[in-house]
């Protein structure tokens, strides 16, 4: 099978190469899923660049990647199911997050055939793609994390959207209005007609305008672009909640050893000083994200903005698309 395989961390240019490879075989409870798309998201460029060097610790491989095949996302079709297999039967369409702890490691789902744990997969819903369907699990699910477990969030509060239009900021959008949220998105002015279409109350251009100084006080601040917390403060009520998502601009506004974890460690420091910061400290999840995900993406309460899609063998330009961050929602490769 074709596959992008990676030999080394660093510049996706000299460790990506289109590879034949032998195609993997079904365990026990997996089943083998014949990928006909996989999402592109930053966790895929931090393990392709070995960058933050902790997140080698974490799973992905000290010197060089564990598992040469990128992705943790995909939807297809399932080809064979292993003996133990009882989930899903061969031609079923299904989507979902391969990994079980963190998206910083490869999992294999830039390649013809994937062989998945049963229990990570989803029946895809006939109403969205392939391409829609793995858009969704990763960045859907950090997004509900944030807005459910951490947040809190309830109807009628008012929510701003850092970073609104990139993949986790419109699903945050869509989740938002659907608990039934009043909701602000900021983001650069070619994303905010989508930011519209996806149901955003308000949009504010970030060129243009400072949401930290326009006496605007919102009940809860999603950052997934990462403002400094002394000028987010400004744009929260007193008795508001920030939540802050680990994106570092692919590098640029964080050091190599530890990237924005250093961050999150002083803002924790604060926590228990600032009520405003509790939304940092995490929350158990009543349930795994992707059930309540899929049962959002089913109700027809969120739809899936793929702004832009590559096939297999451009990965390195979808790479690259990524870190421009100039597309509107998620950048899928198709298979």
């Amino acid at each position: 099978m074709k596959a992008i395989v990676q030999t080394a961390y660093g510049a996706p240019d000299q460790v990506l190469e289109l590879r034949e490879i032998a195609e993997p075989a079904a365990g026990g409870g997996e089943v083998l899923v014949k990928v006909h798309a996989a999402s592109m998201h930053p966790d895929v460029w931090h393990v392709v660049r070995g960058v933050p060097y902790v997140l080698r610790l974490m799973g992905a491989g000290v010197r060089k990647p564990k598992v040469r095949v990128p992705g943790t996302d995909l939807a297809g079709r399932v080809e064979s199911v292993g003996v133990d297999a009882k989930k899903f039967r061969p031609g079923d369409e299904v989507y979902g997050e391969v990994v079980r702890i963190n998206q910083w490691r490869n999992a294999g789902t830039y390649a013809g055939y994937a062989a998945v744990s049963e229990d990570r997969l989803w029946p895809k819903p006939a109403s969205i793609s392939f391409e829609q369907a793995a858009a969704t699990p990763t960045s859907a699910s950090i997004a509900l994390r944030g807005l459910r477990d951490e947040a809190r969030l309830r109807a009628g509060q008012r929510v701003l959207i850092n970073g609104a239009g990139g993949g986790v900021g419109a699903f945050a959008v869509q989740i938002a209005k659907a608990i039934g949220a009043d909701v602000t998105g900021v983001d650069g002015r070619a994303k905010l007609e989508m930011l519209r279409e996806i149901g955003a109350d308000r949009v504010i251009d970030y060129t243009e305008q400072d949401f930290t100084r326009n006496r605007e006080r919102y009940d809860l601040v999603f950052d997934v672009a990462g403002r400094p917390w002394a000028d987010v403060k400004r744009a929260l009520r007193p008795d508001g909640t920030y939540v802050r998502i680990g994106h570092d601009h692919f590098g640029s506004s964080a050091g190599p050893l530890l990237g924005n974890l250093g961050r999150f460690a002083g803002l924790l420091l604060l926590a228990p000083f600032d009520r405003r910061l509790t939304g940092l400290r995490g929350a158990r999840a009543t349930e795994d994200p992707m059930a309540a995900v899929h049962e959002l993406v089913q109700a027809g309460s969120i739809t899936p903005v793929v702004g832009r899609t590559f096939p297999l063998e451009e990965a390195v330009a979808a790479i690259h698309a990524l870190q421009a961050e100039q597309v509107p929602g998620k950048i899928v490769l198709t298979v």
